[in-house]
This record gives C-alpha cells, sequence and structure tokens, in this order.
C-alpha cells in the first residue's frame, strides 16, 4: 500500500465510460462499527442540485443496503486489474454468511468513520442526498424490465455528494 493524497473533487474527471469494465465496492459501517461492502458496476458521476454527485444503486435483497441505509456516508473504492478476484468474490458472498472482508484480505481504514480500502487506487467519499426505490411503471422501455428485473427487485437509487477523493 502506499499513501493516499487527498485531490481537489474539481479536478476528478472521471472517464465513466472507462470506468464501465471497472468493477468498483460500495462500503459503509453500522453506527455499531460494523463494516460491510459489495461489488458494484453500475451508477456514474455526474452534477446534481449544484453538487457533484455520484449515482449507486442497490438492489434491495443486498446486505449492504443495510448498512448505507444506517449511516449519512459511504465509500466507493476503485482497485487495480490484480484484485479482480478479491472484489469478484466481495460480489458473490454476502456478509450475512460470513465475514467476507476478512477473508478477501483487504484492509479495511476509516477516514471520519467512513470505512474504505487501502488497497484502492480511488476512494470517492459520498454523503446521501436523496433515496428512491426504482417503480417498474417509471420504465420506458419493458425489455429492460424484462431483462434485468425478472424477480422484480427494482434497485434502490441513492444520489450522493462527493464531499472527498483520495487517490494513490
Amino acid at each position: 500500500m502506499t499513501q493516499f493524497k487527498e485531490i481537489n473533487i474539481k479536478d476528478f474527471t472521471p472517464d465513466s465510460f472507462g470506468l464501465k469494465n471497472k468493477w468498483m465496492l460500495v462500503t459503509a459501517a453500522k453506527p455499531d462499527g460494523t463494516v460491510n461492502t459489495m461489488t458494484a458496476s453500475w451508477g456514474g458521476f455526474g452534477v446534481m442540485w449544484n453538487k457533484e454527485v455520484a449515482f449507486v444503486v442497490i438492489r434491495p435483497q443486498r446486505y449492504t443496503r443495510e448498512f448505507v441505509e444506517s449511516t449519512e456516508s459511504f465509500s466507493l473504492t476503485f482497485f487495480d486489474k490484480k484484485y479482480l478476484k478479491d472484489l469478484s468474490y466481495l460480489g458473490k458472498v454476502s456478509g450475512r454468511d460470513e465475514d467476507k472482508i476478512s477473508k478477501s484480505g483487504l484492509t479495511v481504514l476509516k477516514d471520519e468513520n467512513i470505512p474504505y480500502f487501502g488497497e484502492a487506487q480511488i476512494a470517492i467519499f459520498a454523503k446521501k442526498l436523496f433515496v428512491q426505490r426504482i417503480e417498474e411503471s417509471a420504465f420506458l422501455d419493458q425489455e429492460i424490465v424484462d431483462h434485468w428485473y425478472p424477480q422484480k427487485d427494482f434497485h434502490y437509487l441513492y444520489i450522493a455528494e462527493i464531499t472527498k477523493i483520495l487517490e494513490q
């Protein structure tokens, strides 16, 4: 691990489409300090309400959603491709069933009680501004529903203000 340095949010210019093939970890801590994470590949960055934001979606059955719901802020971490095996494992195994973070070998660090991972290339800290469950009636293309939501387990959409970015 190298040292993280904070970068100015205005200088962060993510290639959102370039990130399409990169996975990230969405990580949060409950008030009692327990941490959980999940692998995600859908989402984006932009500007909303004159704030730099991240758009994150989480399915209702994901254990990490309980953690994100229980706190004001969470982190998004991006990794070098040498960590794909770890990220794949963290996406397949539920923290309800085992201590998957310990088994992954990744190092949990905290910044103002927001957990992130020491092995990440980029750690983005985000404060929740908005959450709403995606509704079937809002889709204009039924093929998306048929393909991505056969169980009708529509994601929750979070819009979160980016408050800090660290990179190695």
